[in-house]
């Protein structure tokens, strides 16, 4: 799979170091995904700064360091929930861009209802905040991992390409 995601990670490479930006990255149900696709580039240090895995409340109370209140009301693999992630992300690291992924994989029972298959990519930048929410209806774990990476991947190339 990264080998078919390296030539879009050198497109998003291309356009953050033609940009002088970095960016952070939070994967949830992706599982690192899109920080390895990202890293398939040599010399990915010059605009990539860091993550981590958003798996469990813990991993994301450390890796975000946000008060408990900042998530009342919401729910995880929604587009204010991944904006969070994506904003929280990129102040953490202290990047221009921020990327976060939230969703349910499958084949097992989500902490917090959600549905198999349904993952939220959100962007945010200068003067920039997108998401795009995918449903694949599909319980297959590695499948969806590889779509919700993909439609990650795919937003934050949007988002770069449109960017001012």
């Amino acid at each position: 799979m990264l080998k078919q995601l390296h030539p879009q990670a050198k497109r998003i490479a291309r356009l953050l170091t033609g940009r002088r930006e970095k960016i952070a990255v939070a994967d949830g149900a992706t599982g690192g995904l899109i920080a390895a696709a990202i890293l398939t580039v040599p010399g990915a240090l010059k605009f990539y700064v860091g993550g981590g895995i958003v798996y469990s409340f813990k991993a994301r109370d450390v890796l975000f360091d946000l008060p408990r209140d900042a998530y009342e009301g919401m729910r995880s693999a929604t587009e204010e929930y991944a904006l969070l992630q994506a904003r929280a992300i990129r102040d953490r690291m202290g990047t221009e861009w921020g990327i976060a992924e939230s969703g349910s994989a499958g084949s097992s029972k989500h902490p917090m209802g959600v549905v198999s298959g349904r993952s939220v990519a959100a962007v945010v930048g200068p003067d920039c905040e997108v998401t795009a929410t995918i449903e694949t209806g599909s319980d297959d774990r590695i499948e969806n991992m590889e779509k919700f990476t993909r439609n990650a991947l795919d937003l934050l190339e949007r988002a770069l390409s449109k960017a001012p």
